[in-house]
């Protein structure tokens, strides 16, 4: 018998523009749709994002779903 372990990446990303539970919600929603990632957690107050995936994600793939939510990457 073999067990799989399965093994996540975890991102923090910093966002610049995000004021509230909104801002949240909009980036958290752009980003969750890239391929491989399992969650998101973004917080107004100090505009980082943290983000789990199964593998490295691409940067600038990052930045298209923060720039389509209206924000910036820092």
């Amino acid at each position: 018998m073999t067990a799989e372990t399965k093994t996540e990446l975890t991102t923090v990303y910093q966002v610049k523009g995000m004021t509230c539970g909104h801002c949240e919600g909009a980036v958290s929603g752009e980003i969750s749709e890239l391929a491989g990632v399992s969650s998101v957690t973004a917080v107004a107050s100090t505009g980082q994002v943290t983000v789990v995936s199964a593998a490295p994600l691409d940067e600038e793939a990052v930045r298209a779903a923060v720039d389509e939510a209206g924000y910036e990457l820092v």
